[in-house]
């Protein structure tokens, strides 16, 4: 049986007069690859601030793998096991590139000589996460700047640094807020394919945020849901998506 790792049941969030998000409803699945677009100012960015707790919702249900985490704080949420990224990146700037991915696993033992012999484990560990952090620069294609400073980073560099660091803290639930903007083509594309396959393999429900549909619809997502105006504009396969005419209207107008 699949089980949802995010339900969403009527988010709303208002600022003031202004309603940007108005009853959106949606869930991934675990190791389901989702995109969410539509055009700028539709309130993507909001829901994933209101998912993640940067937002307090003004009315609404928020679901991370069957626990209710409406209300919760962000580092509450993190603990259930739901991590993003941002739309601007906020990697530490005056830390190496492997340094930024080496802080976000849990559960770190301090390395220092009296500490280990306490946990003699704690060294093997060690060696494991940085395994793991060069593994994702290579699936990422940025190992080559590994001991770079995170603020020697060009834009597309440091989106794929993020993802790298998201990607450390092991999590369940996985929201990319535009994971690739500012990266080439090419890459971008290869990216998302590396991103489609660790879906399956770790079983995570990921979410990501594209505005441009062209690139989302030919990525190999699941299912795509098209958001307009605060609202839930329709739901699909990208084929279905691609197809619908409320959506073009919605991208091109009438």
């Amino acid at each position: 049986m699949t089980t949802s790792a995010l339900r969403v049941s009527e988010l709303t969030k208002d600022f003031g007069g202004l309603r940007a998000v108005d009853g959106i409803s949606f869930h991934v699945d675990e190791g389901e690859f989702v995109g969410l677009i539509g055009p700028n100012g539709c309130g993507k960015t909001t829901t994933f601030n209101c998912i993640s707790g940067m937002l307090e919702l003004t009315s609404g249900r928020i679901e991370v793998l069957g626990q209710d985490a409406t209300g919760m704080r962000p580092d509450q949420i993190q603990s259930l096991g739901l991590t993003r990224t941002f739309q601007h990146t906020r990697l530490w700037r005056q830390m190496t590139v492997i340094e930024n991915l080496l802080v976000p696993p849990r559960h770190q033992f301090a390395p220092n000589f009296l500490l280990s012999l306490l946990r003699p484990g704690s060294r093997n560990a060690e060696k494991k996460r940085l395994s793991d952090a060069y593994s994702l620069l290579d699936m990422l294609e940025v190992s080559h700047m590994a001991h770079n400073l995170a603020s020697e980073l060009s834009g597309g560099q440091s989106k794929l640094v993020d993802i790298g660091r998201t990607l450390m803290g092991s999590p369940r639930v996985l929201l990319l807020d535009e994971p690739v903007a500012g990266v080439a083509g090419p890459l971008a594309e290869r990216i998302f394919q590396n991103l489609r396959a660790l879906t399956s393999e770790r079983n995570i429900g990921m979410l990501v945020i594209e505005h441009n549909m062209n690139f989302i619809l030919r990525t190999g997502v699941d299912r795509v849901i098209v958001v307009d105006s605060g609202h839930v504009l329709m739901e699909g396969t990208p084929d279905e998506v691609r197809q619908n005419e409320s959506v073009i209207e919605a991208y091109l107008g009438e």
